[in-house]
């Protein structure tokens, strides 16, 4: 396993997670899911690199999660019904142009995402990742 390439996605989840909160924060909701999705794309990828999986595609990367961390039990299928759904929203809020989110959609979202990237970090800390390294502030709200 690559630590490195693991710790980079996993910092692109807490900066993608981070963006969405503010963009939420300042009524741009559709903004707030797109990268509400990115932030559990790169977590999900994170997860994922711990077993060698290296993918790029949005399809490969549900696909992957699904096989080696979901069917693997490694991972509750909660999880992936959240990457799905994300997936599916972001592509809404970013192309086409009748959707419209309300700020508290966007909220939840970022809620759901906070709730996904935690139990990522659970499972590379039982991975051997230190807590340390992956340190996620924890925002309520």
């Amino acid at each position: 396993m690559n630590r490195a390439l693991v710790l980079a996605e996993w910092t692109r989840a807490k900066q993608s997670l981070r963006a969405a909160e503010i963009l939420a924060r300042e009524d741009c909701p559709e903004d707030a899911i797109s990268r509400a999705y990115y932030a559990t794309l790169h977590a999900a990828k994170a997860a994922l690199l711990v077993h060698e999986v290296a993918v790029e595609s949005h399809a490969a990367v549900k696909r992957m999660f699904g096989l080696h961390l979901i069917r693997a039990g490694e991972i509750e299928a909660q999880w992936s019904d959240h990457l799905g759904g994300s997936l599916d929203d972001r592509l809404s809020a970013d192309y086409d142009s009748d959707a419209v989110f309300s700020n508290e959609e966007a909220q939840a979202e970022c809620r759901q995402t906070r709730r996904f990237l935690n139990r990522i970090r659970q499972y590379l800390v039982a991975k051997g990742f230190g807590l340390k390294e992956l340190r996620l502030k924890v925002h309520h709200g």
